[in-house]
């Protein structure tokens, strides 16, 4: 019988100790398919900054080397310079990449590094209790915000694919998600998308991944998966906001 589904072999046959519901368990499942499916896990390496993001170096058979706070893009692009055959990727989380990492996020997309960034966007700080992010939503409840955030006081949540658009080294850049069947699959593309854009030598990509977090919200799983579907994608509206040429097709 011909075997159509398995563990990927860049994946650990190792237990996640993610809560249940949590996005990133698959999300590290999608990476290590990609890896395989293009051949690089030997040459790649990965970058986890901060946050439950960092466990990452757990769960994935690839080199990883582990990046102060925030700073997943700058130690990428260290990396890259010196191995340029190298397939480099940090993995950040919201509160990493939009908040104390945005210096390091901006001026690598600006000088479009030929990196490719996995951005796992739950809308609040999920390691350290459930605070307010800079990806918290308008009237989100937090642990910071027991009232809902108030713009008048916090400001608007930062939109960072939209944000990183607007600057020409930014090669490709698409938000997704994964709270059902249709869109992990459509997540699993824009990663490859992603890696074939570096392996080509194109420049900069991007892709934010929406997730729950059902611990922080105070839901269960199925109940955090309707509020990304629901909720979340009226802020963080899905798409690619910019798109590079790959073997001679868009992507």
């Amino acid at each position: 019988m011909k075997q159509v589904f398995a563990r990927p072999r860049t994946l650990l046959d190792v237990p996640f100790h993610y809560c249940p519901g949590c996005g990133h368990s698959l999300i590290h499942r999608l990476v290590a398919e990609v890896i395989d499916e293009l051949g690089v896990r030997e040459r790649a390496i990965c970058v986890p900054p901060a946050g439950c993001a960092v466990l990452a170096y757990n769960y994935l058979d690839i080199d990883m080397l582990e990046a102060p706070h925030g700073r997943g893009a700058a130690v990428a692009t260290g990396i890259k310079r010196v191995r340029p055959d190298a397939v480099v990727f940090s993995y950040q989380g919201d509160g990493d990449l939009a908040s104390i990492g945005t210096a390091e996020s901006i001026h690598a997309a600006n000088r479009s590094e030929k990196i490719t960034v996995i951005y796992v966007n739950n809308a609040v700080y999920g390691m350290t209790g459930g605070q307010m992010a800079p990806t918290t939503m308008l009237g989100q409840v937090t642990t910071t915000t027991p009232y809902g955030r108030d713009a008048a006081l916090a400001g608007y949540p930062i939109l960072i694919c939209e944000m990183l658009s607007q600057l020409p080294g930014a090669t490709y850049i698409e938000r997704c998600s994964v709270h059902d069947a249709k869109h992990i699959l459509q997540t699993k593309k824009a990663i490859a998308r992603g890696f074939r854009c570096q392996i080509e030598g194109l420049g900069y990509s991007l892709i934010e991944i929406l997730s729950p977090c059902p611990t922080n919200w105070h839901m269960d799983p199925p109940a955090a998966h309707r509020f990304v579907k629901e909720e979340m994608v009226k802020t963080f509206k899905l798409g690619v906001f910019a798109e590079p040429r790959l073997g001679g097709d868009a992507c």
